[in-house]
């Protein structure tokens, strides 16, 4: 399998954690989509985890199509994401903590 696709799975992994973290700690989902999703599906988690399915899926397809400059940009989109996240999780806990 190509490198390019397991990252992208990786990344997809990430975000999925990043993003339970976030609904752990009262964050609300700011992807209308995903937000749908958790709404929708047979619990937030099932929902997600749907998303998730589905993304692989897309970048499997892509991988196959010969996108690879497509999966690789949006490797780098998630990447960013998945730091802005991080990031965010941290500076909200060191704030909550000062309280």
């Amino acid at each position: 399998m190509n490198q390019m696709l397991l990252n992208y799975s990786y990344l997809q992994i990430l975000d999925f954690l990043t993003t339970i973290a976030f609904l752990v700690n009262g964050v609300k989902e700011a992807n209308p989509l995903v937000r749908y999703a958790l709404a929708a599906g047979p619990s937030p988690i099932g929902g997600l985890i749907a998303v998730k399915i589905a993304a692989v899926l897309l970048g499997l397809y892509c991988w196959r199509m010969g996108r690879q400059r497509l999966l690789g940009r949006i490797n780098v989109l998630f990447a960013i994401v998945i730091a802005w996240n991080l990031i965010a999780l941290i500076v909200g806990t060191v704030a909550l903590k000062a309280l």
